[in-house]
């Protein structure tokens, strides 16, 4: 959930009917090295699926080995399944996606009396 608690409810309603799938876990730990940081970082909701670790770590990721041979293609379309569920979900909302907040820009430093006409260590 990407630290998004307001999202947990929408996500557990739309995980209900894949239960038996075994998809069950919702984590509100933010996840890294994806594509999707770039639209939570500007506070845009983006979510990633947690990856089964099958064969992740191995030799074969992001290696010369990762090849097709070794797709699990059972899993394949189990997740193509998913995710185009929840994308169709998000699709049909009438509302937004529940925000998390972003943190407030810190004050600017108080400069020292007679500082004023002085220029910023920057330079602006």
């Amino acid at each position: 959930m990407q630290e998004n608690a307001g999202v947990q409810p929408i996500f557990e309603a739309w995980m209900h009917p894949f239960k038996d799938l075994g998809v069950d876990t919702l984590t509100m730990r933010s996840t890294g090295g994806t594509d999707h940081l770039s639209f939570d970082a500007v506070g845009i909701p983006g979510f990633q699926f947690i990856q089964d670790p099958i064969e992740y770590e191995t030799r074969t990721h992001h290696s010369n080995m990762d090849v097709y041979d070794r797709l699990q293609f059972d899993d394949l379309k189990q997740i193509a399944v998913i995710v185009a569920d929840f994308v169709y979900n998000a699709a049909m909302r009438d509302q937004m996606f529940p925000r998390k907040p972003i943190e407030k820009e810190l004050p600017k430093t108080p400069q020292k009396p007679g500082d004023e006409d002085q220029p910023s260590p920057s330079g602006l």
